[in-house]
């Protein structure tokens, strides 16, 4: 572990360099975490004919006379015999590698690996999320595993019959015997729900008078929208005002009658009636519920317009300035025509040239406002030509398994090691939007963790083929969990899809956001999941001479909620939460490698300790045990563990409530689908998550849910997300 707080860590500019810079610094007060002992004195960091350094480990400064301008020698050089005399001024790589250890050593490369920007932040179902699901198949081969999952017309596990469910949710023991299908595959496919639709291609271009068609610049003259459909459409124009069917004060955009836009293309502002200063006319502050996107869209769809236009009306003060891409801007539920967001100077000409009598976009905003203005038709010359072709929204990734096979009597009995390989991408969704488009490597988030268990793989297995193992061990599957950040998807489809049978995995391990390690302090979660389990527990935490702060609690905010909603115990090891979580900070050379191989190294302990036990933990409930909220970047929680849904359902399942949260004193329950936030329709656990970071503490807000056939709001005022 490193003796310096995080705050001393080299600056995050600084790259590599200065990361290594700081390892080594380390190294002259701190054991290598591979000694032998706890006591063993670890090597100097620097060769023996180094100069002596700085009081704070850096290399020393050259010498005063030491030459400032290069220097040039002419002559033949042998490439056998040629090595230049060591200055002492560079940091020596081997020596901090040498120190670090072995285990330290091959997880710092295989953060720096999977956090590499060639990943892209591997988003699931994105080139960098399969390219690292092949680099962890690659280390399951190397380190002699065998595939997990059976072929892929089985891919989804069992058969129903032989895994119950039980009213609360957990998996049950079934009374036939293992099926013990011939697993041959790395990978368990699944789909995710939710994902919102991607934009294959979209074009936009307008003509008036049957003149050339004039282009509209994809991201600045016009955007496709997150609830577009897919399709062709060359229409004159009409247009709506607000959209706002009723309003403050008895304001609406419609006429007394129903208005028809069959055969034309709708043009809509966003927001509500502004004043002259361009502020809303409704609140004092920003927009009222008027304002939200969705229901225009319903009023607009339900008067069969052959595609929708939205525009930001001009002079708008609070509102956004910026076009909306499919990602921000799932505005309600998928429309069967194109929907695309026009910039308010391209929709300003546009709207020039049809209006007949040449007003401006601004001229008919200010109608808009005092509310004289209702739909109206505009010129048949001029004509918008909008395409539009959206995926279907489904996100297609995989779980990677491998298996190390154990011996005599328990073979037939499992432990469970996992961690998340995905992460957020370019930030689109589960980071601050502020940080949208940028890289997010997720080196801690969680390389780190998939590191931990490629490191744990290796000294698994050795110690399995060990001559000296014990004759008795139980198999470990080792998995590598995708979609992981949009609400524990991958452990979810696992557990509805096992591949083993609840009676027989002894447990559960998961290693989430291990590479930040300060203090010599470690928390690990579920350690209540089982009964007598810190009897267990105790001598292996003590062992491992580091700080435990031991957590009852089986839920939690990563993978092993999933294990412990279908009646698995668990445990969750985590380094803690630090200022780069979700951010473009989050890099390889901001973790800490010495104390990432005690975690490995408590790992192995541990994952031996419930190997080679003979008896089986028997699962305990902690569900009346208050948890923390998950690391969502957010001011305030909700307080419930969002579900995995079906393909082509949108929403948030609630898989479980935590008590004494914001959630629980509304009412929401266990099986409930939150569909809406605000009058804004939920399409997702990560859509949930950006509307969480939009609040603070004490916000109220309506969220709408369906309970069986019944839909119904309910007003939940949130509480901070650090309350406990």
């Amino acid at each position: 572990m490193l003796t310096r707080p995080l705050s001393t860590r080299p600056a995050l500019a600084a790259g590599f360099f200065l990361s290594v810079l700081a390892i080594a610094c380390a190294q002259s007060k701190v054991p290598p975490t591979d000694a032998p002992t706890a006591t063993a004195a670890a090597p100097a960091a620097a060769t023996a004919s180094a100069p002596a350094a700085a009081t704070d480990g850096t290399p020393t400064a050259p010498p005063a006379d030491a030459p400032t301008q290069g220097k040039v020698i002419q002559g033949r050089v042998d490439p056998y015999s040629y090595e230049p005399k060591d200055d002492g001024l560079q940091i020596n790589l081997r020596k901090v590698f040498e120190g670090l250890g072995p285990v330290a050593t091959e997880w710092y490369q295989h953060v720096l690996t999977l956090s590499n920007p060639f990943f892209e932040g591997r988003l699931p179902a994105s080139r960098g999320s399969i390219i690292a699901g092949e680099y962890i198949e690659f280390y399951f081969k190397q380190s002699g595993l065998e595939p997990a999952f059976p072929p892929p017309a089985d891919t989804k596990g069992l058969d129903p019959t032989i895994v119950a469910a039980s009213s609360e949710g957990a998996m049950q023991p079934p009374t036939s015997p293992s099926p013990h299908p011939e697993w041959t595959n790395w990978r368990q496919p699944f789909d995710v729900a939710g994902g919102g639709a991607k934009v294959l291609s979209a074009s936009a271009s307008w003509n008036a008078n049957a003149e050339a068609a004039q282009q509209l610049k994809a991201r600045s003259g016009f955007a496709a929208l997150g609830n577009s459909g897919s399709g062709k459409v060359t229409a004159p124009l009409a247009f709506a005002g607000y959209a706002i069917d009723e309003g403050q004060d008895g304001y609406s955009s419609f006429g007394e009658q129903v208005e028809d836009f069959t055969g034309r293309i709708v043009l809509f502002f966003r927001y509500e009636p502004l004043d002259e200063d361009g502020r809303s006319r409704w609140v004092d502050r920003r927009f009222s519920p008027y304002a939200a996107i969705a229901p225009k869209m319903e009023s607009l769809i339900a008067r069969k317009p052959a595609a929708i236009v939205m525009v930001n009306p001009p002079g708008a003060r609070d509102g956004r300035r910026q076009l909306e891409n499919s990602e921000s801007s799932r505005f309600g539920a998928r429309l069967d025509v194109p929907v695309i967001q026009l910039s308010t100077e391209e929709a300003d000409k546009i709207v020039q040239a049809a209006d007949p009598q040449g007003r401006s976009l601004l001229d008919l905003r200010k109608l808009c406002d005092e509310g004289s203005l209702k739909p109206m038709m505009l010129r048949d010359d001029v004509t918008l030509t909008i395409e539009t072709q959206m995926s279907d929204g489904v996100i297609h990734t995989d779980n990677i398994g491998g298996v190390l096979r154990g011996k005599g009597a328990l073979a037939d009995q499992w432990v469970i090691i996992g961690a998340h390989y995905d992460h957020v991408g370019f930030g689109d969704y589960g980071a601050d939007p502020s940080n949208r488009g940028k890289l997010h490597p997720g080196a801690d988030d969680n390389a780190s963790g998939t590191a931990a268990m490629l490191c744990t793989v290796k000294a698994l297995a050795d110690r399995y083929r060990a001559d000296d193992a014990p004759a008795e061990l139980r198999s470990v599957l080792f998995m590598a969990f995708s979609a992981e950040e949009v609400g524990l998807d991958g452990s979810a489809h696992w557990t509805r899809n096992p591949t083993l049978r609840n009676d027989q995995v002894q447990a559960m391990i998961n290693l989430d956001m291990v590479g930040r390690m300060r203090g010599a302090e470690l928390a690990v979660g579920g350690t209540g999941s089982a009964k007598d389990f810190m009897a267990f527990l105790t001598p292996i935490f003590t062992e491992s001479g580091l700080t435990i702060r031991a957590d009852p609690s089986g839920r939690g905010p990563s993978d092993h909620a999933s294990f412990y909603r279908a009646g698995i115990p668990v445990l969750f090891l985590f380094t803690g939460t630090h200022n780069d979580y979700h951010k473009p900070s989050d890099r390889g050379f901001t973790v800490n490698p010495q104390g990432a191989a005690r975690v490995v190294a408590l790992t192995e302990a541990l994952a031996m300790g419930l190997a080679s036990r003979s008896d089986k933990l028997e699962f305990q409930s902690t569900d009346n045990v208050a948890t923390s909220g998950r690391r969502s970047g957010a001011r305030v929680r909700l307080g419930v563990m969002p579900g995995y849904g079906e393909a082509g359902v949108e929403g948030v399942r609630v898989d479980g409530v935590s008590a004494d949260t914001a959630a629980a004193d509304a009412g929401i329950k266990e099986g409930d689908v939150l569909v809406g936030w605000n009058g804004t329709q939920l399409t997702g656990p990560a859509e949930m998550m950006e509307r969480l970071r939009e609040h603070k503490p004490g916000d109220e807000v309506k969220i709408t849910l369906k309970r069986g056939d019944a839909t119904m709001d309910v007003q939940v005022t949130l509480r901070a997300a650090k309350s406990e």
